[in-house]
């Protein structure tokens, strides 16, 4: 009897490692996938999804830095895809297992970030702008067409200590180079000191540096103005009104210009599942399951073949899916070499120190 249960414990062993290995680590943006969509994928691979979030590239980056593993797929913007891509820290794509991958429209392929789509399949698109409360700017007869709303301390005197901006030096940065005039990916050392100047001298009237809670806290009715993430702010103003909030969370675009943000799916090099990461691109490249997202987060969407099953109002969107004129003003971020990397931060300490 004793012989007979041991085999039969071991005979399992390879039976619950297994299960315990049907998991996909995803590595992902707070909000950034609709649950359903993680259920509907979770039948179908029979595996589990286990997510871990972060609300900054440099998080992320500075997090697989510092040693971490166990990830099998992340979702970086391009600049930090870009990083991760010299670093070595990519597993190269089988794109014979994404026949999905036709879905894409062509202008989000073969970037400058990663030429031939070797690493990447693109995800969702976000621009970082304005998002407010309309009740509220409305009776304070704020403009909301303009960087200056979260830098000119004029402005901000209506709305003090009621306005976030993101927690991110690349983000702040590039809104404050586009209010002086410059390009969001401007270089020029003097440039940046002036953007780090306008920053400082706003501070004293935002609330916080936040990447993260500035949902709810626009939700409730706490926070009146964000610098913030369009599929955010989307997902801010649907959380509002099924509380019954008598406001609305709207978007602007800035008439200066703002940052549109690529995000898309790589596998880590030290992947336990690459062949769940895979199954997960190709799921997601589906014209449906794209649609969700964008229908349910509201997010940008580069998968042509989700277009026909995008909400309308959603479509014609310019904060989602901006018109020529609006795409003309949009940046992508660029990477910055180690030389400009240190300046960024010795900059940011700054600002953040700063009273």
């Amino acid at each position: 009897m004793k012989r007979l249960l041991i085999t039969l414990l071991l005979a399992g062993l390879p039976l619950i490692s297994a299960a315990a290995a049907d998991k996909l680590h995803l590595y992902n943006w707070n909000n950034y996938i609709a649950p359903e969509t993680v259920k509907r994928f979770e039948e179908s691979c029979k595996c589990q999804v286990v997510q871990t979030y972060y609300s900054d590239n440099e998080e992320l980056l500075a997090k697989l830095a510092a040693g971490a593993k166990g990830y099998d797929l992340l979702v970086p913007t391009g600049n930090a895809m870009q990083t991760l891509i010299k670093q070595g820290a990519l597993k190269a794509i089988d794109k014979a297992q994404l026949p999905n991958l036709k879905n894409i429209g062509p202008a989000y392929m073969n970037t400058q970030f990663d030429p031939g789509n070797q690493y990447s399949v693109p995800y969702a698109m976000s621009i970082t702008l304005i998002g407010y409360n309309d009740e509220k700017i409305k009776e304070l007869g704020v403009p909301v067409d303009s960087w200056a709303t979260i830098f000119d301390p004029k402005i901000l005197e209506k709305l003090k200590k009621r306005v976030t901006v993101l927690d991110s030096s690349n983000e702040l940065f590039a809104a404050a180079l586009k209010y002086l005039g410059y390009s969001a990916n401007d270089v020029d050392e003097a440039h940046w000191k002036q953007a780090a100047d306008v920053i400082k001298k706003a501070k004293p009237y935002w609330a916080a540096f936040n990447a993260s809670s500035y949902i709810k806290e626009l939700t409730v009715g706490n926070i009146w103005l964000v610098h913030g993430y369009s599929n955010d702010i989307f997902q801010a103003n649907l959380d509002a009104q099924a509380a019954g909030r008598k406001f609305k969370v709207l978007h602007s675009l800035p008439k200066e210009g703002a940052v549109l943000a690529l995000d898309n799916m790589v596998i880590h090099k030290s992947a336990p599942r690459p062949d769940l990461a895979l199954k997960f691109m190709n799921f997601m490249l589906e014209g449906k399951n794209a649609a969700e997202l964008t229908n349910l987060i509201g997010s940008g969407n580069p998968n042509a073949d989700a277009m026909q099953y995008i909400k309308r109002d959603i479509a014609q969107n310019k904060a989602v899916f901006p018109d020529q004129a609006a795409q003309a003003k949009l940046e992508q971020l660029q990477d910055l070499n180690v030389k400009q990397r240190r300046l960024r931060n010795k900059l940011w300490t700054e600002i953040k120190a700063a009273r």
